[in-house]
């Protein structure tokens, strides 16, 4: 099988080559081969890799900056993921595309559920509510992965965000009243590599049989100041040096942001076990295996 993998230097995407490798010879389209934000491009591109798989974890992941720069995160998160699936759902080949909680209002303080209503807060969050659209409009035998608070111990993201400014300040001010699971990139690819390689039903069956929507977190919840407190106290235990002394929680109002986040980003998981089989890690434990690759690092810089 040859699987085309678009994000590849990404958090996802990175983690995704090492799983997809074992599955597929794995093609890894850079931007300067596939420009998700130039999507009159892509069918070309498709053509001449011709994939029997395509996973698409890239996007614009601005979450502030796609407040004035919407047309492009439309582009990358909503038309281009359309061209994918509408080339895709012509020759009969399975699709699988990354989505978001942010296609969810906040509200309450159940887990969302993929059938749950919709309603994006922010341009991020309609953008990449409008590529799940289109994903499903090209009719292929599609999957949408929603996942949550994603990091790893490479990249931009909150861990290395945090592990920098214990490094810098005495005080981390840190929001404690938005909750979810933070969820590892490599759980993520965990879980996709349990998707593709379960015997028996094709890809397209079993995509179907989860309604072409699929919650991937981790397990359990947090807010985004206990997510802070854990990194700090595993780095330190770890023999990271730090400035920092406290980690105090505010509230979302008292941090404000260009783009409004959703308070509520617990995501339902029942359907992952429910079709696939996958359960996945509490959030805390994978955390641990991150901060090993970090604190090595950061002990040797």
């Amino acid at each position: 099988m040859r699987i085309l993998l678009t994000g590849a230097t990404g958090q996802v995407g990175g983690a995704l080559c090492g799983v997809l490798a074992s599955a597929g010879a794995v093609v890894t389209a850079d931007r300067n081969e596939l420009d998700l934000s130039r999507p009159a491009q892509i069918p070309g591109t498709l053509d001449r890799i011709a994939p029997d798989l395509i996973v698409n974890p890239a996007a614009y992941t601005a979450v502030d900056r796609a407040e004035d720069e919407q047309d492009l995160a439309f582009r990358i998160n909503a038309e281009a993921p359309g061209v994918l699936a509408n080339w895709a759902a012509a020759r009969g080949i399975p699709l699988i595309h990354f989505s978001t909680d942010y296609v969810f209002d906040g509200a309450g303080e159940q887990p969302w559920r993929e059938d749950d209503r919709t309603g994006p807060l922010s341009v991020y969050g309609a953008s990449k509510l409008a590529g799940e659209e289109a994903v499903r409009a090209g009719g292929g035998p599609h999957l949408i992965i929603r996942t949550s608070w994603v990091y790893a111990a490479k990249g931009a993201n909150f861990l290395r965000t945090i592990a920098r400014l214990a490094r810098e300040r005495n005080e981390l001010r840190i929001v404690a009243d938005q909750f979810g699971a933070p969820t590892s990139a490599r759980a993520i690819a965990a879980a996709v590599g349990g998707i593709i390689g379960a015997r028996g039903a094709s890809l397209a069956e079993r995509f179907a049989a989860a309604g072409g929507l699929v919650n991937v977190a981790a397990s359990g919840e947090t807010s985004w100041h206990g997510f802070a407190v854990a990194i700090v106290a595993g780095l330190k235990a770890r023999d990271v040096s730090f400035t920092v002394g406290n980690v105090v929680a505010i509230k979302a109002e008292d941090y404000p942001t260009k783009a409004k986040r959703p308070a509520n980003s617990r995501l339902d998981l029942t359907r992952l076990k429910r079709v696939f089989g996958i359960e996945t890690m509490k959030w805390d434990l994978a955390l641990q295996l991150e901060l090993d690759r970090l604190a090595g690092e950061l002990r040797n810089e």
